[in-house]
């Protein structure tokens, strides 16, 4: 006879249905893989960088393709902002709360594993 782990319970996984279907703004911010890539990838930016979708996925080491699937959900959360007047769209770093707290936030994490 063998033994199994039990799966999630119904409510957990109501639960985490409600989460996904209305997550928090740092769950819509990381619940796709190659946000917290681009991230990443942004935070390593040195400040006023401007940067295209291909330069930024280059430096991220993900596909054009991948930032433009996720830039306009970047420039909704105030994490990227686009430079006016360029052609093709150039994008940089947000000068915003959400970028300061993703500053903090990388600062403290890197800290925490010293």
């Amino acid at each position: 006879m063998s033994e199994s782990t039990p799966g999630p319970s119904m409510s957990e996984r109501d639960t985490k249905a409600a989460r996904l279907s209305h997550p928090s703004g740092f769950l819509k911010l990381t619940k796709h893989e190659s946000v917290p890539i681009l991230l990443d990838a942004l935070l390593d930016l040195p400040p006023g960088r401007e940067f295209n979708k291909s330069e930024l996925a280059d430096h991220a080491g993900v596909t054009r393709q991948t930032v433009g699937n996720y830039i306009d959900l970047l420039l909704e959360l105030d994490v990227v902002e686009p430079v006016p007047d360029t052609s093709p769209r150039r994008y940089r770093v947000a000068e915003s709360d959400v970028v300061r707290e993703l500053f903090e936030l990388n600062s403290a994490l890197n800290t925490a594993g010293e």
